[in-house]
């Protein structure tokens, strides 16, 4: 049986234009990544987050190499493309920026992200990152807690959920004129999940602002679900009491659940979570068995007790 080479539909060719700028941005901004080792000033000059504390939660874990976190992106609003983000998300505008809060809560209103870091501060957090697409990395983020953030804003009785909701601006993020999803992006948590101490709402990583394709000026980290509950470029925080009907649980609720907790004995209907590919690996460093709630099961596994993890996944 003679096998022919299988042919790319043109449509999923990367513009030779792009590749080259991709390359250039991710290289430019790995150099910057390197004058943190150098001594003296440099440091701070380098670095807007350079002297963060690490946080209480952070893992003991060596993080990936910068290009490995910031070339290889699942940014939709942009392009679905893993590599194309980095050059279509330069043309954001990312200041001012405001997050309006509203739903079940004492204090709506719309706040300036920058009075919103000023008054929560800030730490680094070493935590593993897991996609639904089985693959991991490693990342250093710089952010506050969640926690802090909503009880500023007295959510009342009724708040029994959270929703997030990105940006919608389809002129600059261009794969917002496509309908590989319902627009904007919308995710969600049980208020229970987003108290929780471990999440995060990352403003930075490797001790600097978030690229622009990593979900700058805000983005949440929840770090024992698959990643594409961290919702990036968020622009609306409200509290309800129903749950949240989310970007992909609408598009294909049979593939991911609301919940999207890391389960490797819960496969995706189209290939197995038993296993992930860590980027940065060589090709022949095997795959890396998956965790229950990605390593953080101690933390996390009480808010599912009594759950049949199989139905709510």
């Amino acid at each position: 049986m003679i096998k022919t080479k299988a042919t790319i539909p043109e449509r999923e060719i990367t513009d030779e234009r792009v590749f080259a700028a991709r390359r250039a941005i991710i290289k430019a901004a790995a150099g910057a990544a390197a004058l943190s080792f150098l001594p003296g000033e440099s440091l701070a000059e380098a670095k807007k987050y350079a002297n963060v504390p690490v946080g209480p939660y952070s893992a003991d874990l060596k993080p990936n190499d910068f290009e490995d976190v910031a070339g290889y992106t699942n940014y939709y609003e942009f392009s679905t493309n893993k590599t194309d983000s980095s050059v279509l998300a330069q043309k954001l505008t990312t200041r001012p920026w405001t997050i309006t809060v509203e739903g079940e809560c004492e204090k709506p209103g719309v706040f300036d992200l920058d009075d919103i870091v000023k008054n929560n501060p800030l730490e680094q957090r070493i935590y593993r990152f897991r996609c639904v697409e089985a693959w991991s990395m490693v990342v250093p983020w710089i952010g506050f807690p969640l926690a802090g953030l909503l009880k500023q804003f007295n959510p009342t009785s009724k708040a029994r959920f959270v929703e997030f909701t990105t940006l919608y601006n389809p002129f600059v993020m261009v794969g917002q004129k496509s309908k590989v999803l319902e627009w904007p992006y919308i995710e969600g948590l049980r208020i229970d999940e987003a108290m929780h101490p471990l999440t995060l709402m990352a403003t930075g990583m490797y001790d600097d602002e978030l690229p622009k394709q990593n979900g700058t000026p805000l983005r949440l980290i929840v770090p024992w679900k698959y990643g594409f509950k961290s919702i990036k470029a968020i622009v609306k925080i409200k509290f309800q009491e129903n749950m949240p009907q989310t970007a992909w649980n609408k598009s294909a609720s049979h593939e991911y659940g609301f919940y999207a907790n890391v389960n490797p004995s819960v496969p995706h209907p189209r290939w197995s979570q038993s296993r992930e590919r860590v980027l940065g690996a060589g090709v022949f460093t095997p795959k890396r068995a998956t965790e229950l709630f990605n390593g953080y099961g101690s933390e996390v596994a009480s808010l599912y007790a009594g759950m049949n993890l199989q139905n709510y996944f």
